[in-house]
């Protein structure tokens, strides 16, 4: 009677143990990640240009090597005048990018989606999508001064027009059974938007994303050349007013260093966006399989 009443305990606890040691099994692969295939490049050369510099191929003046500019990245951290600088300019680029990119997310999506107001607007932006960046900087002091206002201007007019094209373009790719499944299951205009255009769109939207966050970084320099008294724009400013290449060289790392960590965050929020795709990419289906099996 007991035989039959009592529960296979011993059974029912072996399997989450063998599941978890299946688990462990399959993810060891990963407990030693490879060496990152993308610092190879970098590495190489800054040991290939360490080395002309030490044979004196090169003049240090024109170019310091590696080492001059990690004594001066030392120096500049040391005092946290680069702390402030990053600081400034990353709040700038952040800003105009959140301005920016949100219109032109709007924009985009009404132009998209409707064809009156594509026929009254696009033909306007296109024409000032045009214009570059630097034609902005005079208009641009005149009428807003040489305070903020105009550098997170002209930084959130170069994140606009990538957003506006990647938003137009990824909504009106959409499949159009997938709209008419919607619309025979009775969806209305808005469950259609946020149930059919929205999951549809998002990887070129993120693209736009992407796009307009890297071109914020470049309007950044072009905008802190306007009377900046800080940022890295400022730093590259002052390196070349008192002709200190290391200065120069430091502040362009920095704002590559600052532009692609900024991008890897992007990439890491679509990776768990989209997660759900079965697509080519064997990233994105390994991240995929791996939600599979948890």
């Amino acid at each position: 009677m007991n035989s039959l009443t009592t529960p296979p305990t011993t059974a029912i606890s072996t399997q989450p143990t063998a599941l978890f040691l299946s688990t462990i099994h399959n993810q060891k692969r990963n407990w030693f990640p490879a060496f990152p295939l993308g610092l190879v490049l970098p590495i190489s050369a800054l040991l290939i240009w360490e080395a002309v510099s030490a044979l004196g191929w090169i003049t240090a003046h024109l170019l310091p090597p590696p080492s001059a500019l990690l004594r001066t990245f030392t120096a500049l951290a040391g005092d946290g005048s680069l702390a402030v600088h990053i600081g400034v300019s990353a709040a700038r680029v952040l800003t105009g990018f959140v301005i920016g990119g949100s219109c032109g997310l709007l924009i985009g999506a009404l132009v998209a989606l409707n064809r009156r107001v594509n026929d009254l607007v696009d033909p306007s932006l296109q024409a000032l999508r045009a214009v570059p960046s630097l034609a902005w900087v005079p208009l641009l002091l005149l009428w807003l001064g040489i305070d903020v206002a105009p550098k997170l201007t002209l930084i959130a007019i170069g994140t606009f027009f990538p957003m506006y094209l990647a938003t137009v373009a990824s909504l009106r790719d959409v499949d159009r059974k997938l709209v008419e499944v919607g619309r025979q299951l009775g969806f209305r205009k808005r469950q259609l938007l946020t149930k059919i255009y929205l999951p549809a769109a998002l990887p070129g939207l993120f693209t736009g994303l992407r796009t307009a966050l890297g071109l914020g970084w470049m309007f950044l320099v072009a905008a802190e050349l306007i009377a900046a008294t800080s940022g890295l724009g400022y730093l590259l400013t002052d390196g070349r007013e008192t002709g200190r290449t290391d200065l120069v060289l430091v502040a362009i790392i920095t704002l590559a260093l600052l532009g692609k960590s900024s991008d890897a965050v992007l990439v890491y929020i679509e990776r768990l966006s989209l997660r759900w795709r079965d697509v080519a990419d064997p990233q994105a289906n390994s991240d995929r399989e791996g939600i599979k099996h948890v």
